[in-house]
């Protein structure tokens, strides 16, 4: 079964074009059908975003759950998918 990931952002925001990079190229490397990934502007899905605790963008949530408040680094973010994968990474 596939990681759910969102994240977070709200237009004009500089760091959400880049959150969004990061996570798409992660995403790829560790196959797209792995981790199914998915933009969530906080505008327009307000309620949700609030329901998960989303103070400010960007932010990623894993499985219905915010992990991250802020941009994680790559690294950070592809050793987090990959322990919810149960892949121990080098």
């Amino acid at each position: 079964m596939p990681i759910e990931v969102e994240v977070f952002t709200s237009p004009g925001c500089g760091k959400c074009g880049r959150a969004k990079e990061v996570l798409r190229d992660v995403a790829r490397e560790l196959g797209e059908d792995r981790v199914h990934w998915r933009e969530v502007n906080v505008l327009e899905e307000l309620d949700h975003a609030v329901a998960l605790g989303v103070l400010a963008a960007p932010a990623i949530a894993i499985d219905g759950k915010l992990v991250f408040t802020t941009l994680p680094s790559a690294r950070k973010l592809r050793a987090t998918l990959l322990s919810r994968l149960g892949v121990v990474s080098p």
